[in-house]
């Protein structure tokens, strides 16, 4: 007998084979539809990320453009002379106050030997950081700042010495500074005026690090001036008490007093005489053009000398202001 055919669930009809993979055919688009969007949305935010990330860079590097000193940027070529700052600035200096080299009187052999090592310095040659020390107003710093000017008169601007002035109570920052310094195109005189030490102030040691300790050294391109009243740069009430109180006093006076030792260059200026007190006085009035009887300017020089209780370039300074002044000219070279 044939087989009577099975009767569907429900009425359906007859169960074909083909009816169960076809209900799978049917979902598989459906999976694939779902994972497409989601490797489009993944690729997106990758990208998305990508440039994030390259806008925070360029956005960071401009910052940091930004941020570099204009005295960097521009390779010192701005200036001649600047003045450090513990932040980290160089200020620059358009127009240096000193004197011209000619005038300053009293002062021969110590000029014509800072001079020599200033020149040997900017050619390139071995020089020494210098120490000019000794009595006040005999034109110390103004040395300095009129051998730069001298040097730097017949160079080419590419050449020229660049003059770096840092504060004493900012000395804790030379290292800083020296890294700065260090890989720069010019050679720089580092200009510290009025150099003394008191009491238990320790910055004595970066200057000296500087000067010839630590691992890098002074660079090649930087030499150091400095003015100081101190032969020794410390007052005597301090080398005494640290003799006195100290386990080792020879030790403990040696690392202080060593300090002016890594000067290799020491120029000691003392009073001056009365002579050379009025040729200073004479060299000023005859550079400004300023005319008085040379037997009143003598008595009147003499006089303001007496009040002040010294002679001193800074003395004869002082007088030439208050003649010229007096005589209604003004201090601008003839």
């Amino acid at each position: 007998m044939p087989k009577k055919p099975s009767k569907s669930p429900a009425g359906k009809g007859p169960r074909t084979p083909a009816t169960k993979p076809a209900l799978v055919a049917a979902k598989r688009p459906k999976v694939v539809s779902n994972a497409a969007p989601k490797a489009a949305s993944e690729a997106t935010q990758d990208l998305s990320q990508e440039r994030i990330v390259r806008a925070l860079e360029t956005i960071a590097a401009h910052l940091s453009a930004q941020g570099k000193p204009a005295t960097e940027r521009e390779s010192f070529k701005q200036a001649d002379a600047y003045v450090w700052h513990p932040d980290g600035r160089l200020a620059a200096v358009p127009r240096v106050s000193r004197v011209e080299l000619f005038l300053l009187k009293g002062v021969d052999r110590m000029r014509d030997i800072l001079m020599e090592n200033t020149e040997r310095f900017a050619n390139g040659l071995p020089a020494n950081n210098a120490l000019l020390w000794g009595a006040r107003g005999m034109g110390k710093s103004s040395l300095v700042k009129a051998a730069h000017a001298s040097i730097n008169a017949d160079r080419k601007p590419a050449d020229k010495l660049k003059l770096i002035e840092i504060h004493r109570e900012d000395i804790e920052t030379l290292p800083m500074l020296m890294e700065k310094l260090r890989d720069a195109d010019f050679h720089f005189i580092v200009f510290i005026d009025d150099l003394s030490f008191d009491g238990n102030d320790a910055s004595y040691k970066s200057l000296k690090a500087v000067l010839e300790g630590g691992i890098e050294g002074r660079p090649e391109n930087v030499i150091l001036y400095a003015t100081s009243n101190r032969r020794h740069l410390l007052a005597r009430d301090m080398i005494e008490n640290e003799r006195s109180t100290a386990i080792n006093p020879g030790e403990a006076v040696e690392e202080k007093v060593s300090l002016s030792d890594r000067f290799g260059l020491w120029l000691g200026f003392h009073r001056c005489s009365q002579d050379e007190y009025l040729a200073m006085v004479r060299g000023y009035c005859s550079h400004f053009g300023i005319k008085l009887d040379e037997e009143a300017l003598e008595r009147e020089a003499l006089e303001w000398s007496t009040t002040r209780g010294s002679r001193s370039g800074r003395v004869a300074w002082q007088f030439v202001q208050e003649l010229a002044g007096r005589l209604g000219v003004k201090l601008t070279a003839k």
